[in-house]
């Protein structure tokens, strides 16, 4: 086992430093908070992140077998809780229910 000083001694600079690296993007960014080009990126990201997730997840799902019916069905309850009631909690939790419930009994190898 280490020394105390050399114990001591890395605390001393690992602190600092990972005091630092968190603080380094809000610094980054207080600048760009007014920017037009942050504020659109604001606005038009989530959508694309999570279509981004959704063909990630998805892109090895092969649509011939009946299995493929438990994510798919997951997805359009997802998208419809969504649409519906506007509550990302709400669609996160159904279309997760929905795919564990169908995974679990009518899929079932």
């Amino acid at each position: 086992m280490p020394d105390s000083p050399y114990l001591i001694a890395a605390v001393l600079v690992s602190a600092p430093v990972t005091w630092a690296l968190r603080a380094l993007p809000f610094a980054a960014l207080t600048p760009l908070r007014n920017s037009p080009t942050i504020q659109y990126l604001g606005t038009r990201m989530p959508a694309g992140v999570m279509l981004i997730l959704v063909v990630y997840c998805l892109r090895g799902l092969p649509l011939t077998h009946t299995r493929s019916l438990a994510p798919s069905a997951a997805l359009a309850v997802t998208i419809g809780l969504h649409v519906w009631r506007r509550n990302a909690p709400l669609s996160i939790l159904g279309g997760t229910a929905v795919h564990v419930v169908l995974v679990g009994t009518v899929f079932t190898r």
